[in-house]
């Protein structure tokens, strides 16, 4: 017989920002109150500068955590010059989920159309962990939390879901 219960997911939360903080951070709020709602774990909550080498040390002492399963990003995903959150990423990943992409800029047409080309929004595993990086509105954390990242971190979600795929994600 197969266990049906709701698996708990350990999730981080990155703020990507040369001017947030504790008091500012919306968008990370608002992503770390989504993961409590969830019925998810609250690993890790941090706020870092735009700064490839900062998010990239930071992912990586998350990536090689076992107690965190999943990363979500907000913010450096823009086309500025100091937006490197998806280099950082892709930097790191072991696989990349070009869906995740593809996907939040499809539901983000929705609200703010053609300016949604300027996401770079990205998805992929790194040892094992899921990672996601949204941009730093409101309104995209909320569409990518909501859309699509609480239905694909939701192990009971059908047809299929990352988290019952976690436990494969270090076969060779």
């Amino acid at each position: 017989m197969q266990d049906s219960s709701k698996k708990v997911v350990n999730i981080a939360i990155l703020t990507v920002s040369d001017t947030r903080t504790e008091e500012d951070d919306k968008s990370g709020n608002i992503l770390a109150e989504r993961v409590k709602e969830a019925g998810h774990n609250l690993i890790d909550k941090r706020i870092i500068t735009d700064d490839i080498d900062k998010i990239q040390g930071v992912l990586k002492e998350w990536i090689n955590n076992p107690d965190v399963d999943a990363i979500v990003s907000t913010g450096g995903t823009g086309v500025t010059g100091r937006d490197v959150t998806p280099e950082a990423f892709e930097g790191v990943y072991d696989k990349a989920i070009p869906g995740f992409g593809e996907l939040f800029r499809m539901l983000s047409y929705q609200n703010i159309k053609t300016s949604t080309i300027q996401s770079r929004a990205t998805g992929g595993v790194a040892n094992g962990t899921m990672m996601f990086a949204l941009p730093g509105s409101t309104g995209a954390c909320k569409d990518g939390w909501d859309q699509i990242i609480v239905h694909q971190l939701n192990s009971e979600h059908k047809p299929c879901n990352l988290v019952e795929l976690m436990p494969r994600m270090l076969e060779k």
